[in-house]
């Protein structure tokens, strides 16, 4: 069952785009081999099945995110997450 509990602490990284996004695709090319280093999972959200997130999000995609907190638009900025990582796994657990 710790498994599971470890999984759940697995910090994730979500990426906002769409298809067809030159862009996007760089940058999940870079987080994917970062993942591996880093230890990270990584989400992509198609904004163009989001209402919502189309709005938001239109002219800045890709849009790198942790755990809710975006940290870079247009490209990744890897010494931000680097550091948004280390700070997320310093953080007390609730």
């Amino acid at each position: 069952m710790t498994g599971g509990a470890e999984r759940s602490q697995v910090p994730v990284v979500t990426v906002f785009g769409k298809p067809d996004c030159h862009l996007c695709d760089q940058a999940l090319e870079l987080l994917r081999a970062m993942s591996e280093r880093e230890g990270f999972q990584i989400v992509e959200r198609d904004i163009t099945l989001d209402e919502d997130l189309h709005r938001a999000y239109f002219e800045r995609i890709p849009v790198i995110a942790l755990e809710g907190e975006e940290l870079s638009d247009y490209f990744v900025d890897e010494a931000r997450l680097r550091d948004a990582l280390t700070r997320h796994r310093s953080a007390p657990r609730r």
